[in-house]
């Protein structure tokens, strides 16, 4: 597996986990959806990483041995 392809695993994962909770814990875990998928931070980490092309998920996932 890519990095690429880890992190789109990692903020699916995330998002399926806050789906999870908000159904069977509390209605508050949808806040976790929100903070994941449409997050000002995520866009401006985006941003971020396309021009300097660090993403700190993917140095994550790298040190986890994926290339």
């Amino acid at each position: 597996m890519t990095v690429d392809n880890g992190v789109r695993v990692v903020a699916g994962g995330m998002l399926l986990l806050s789906q999870l909770l908000t159904a069977w814990v509390h209605q508050g875990f949808v806040w976790l959806s929100v903070f994941v998928g449409v997050n000002l931070f995520v866009g401006v980490n985006l941003i971020q990483s396309a021009f300097t092309g660090f993403c700190p998920a993917a140095a994550v996932l790298r040190r986890m041995g994926l290339k």
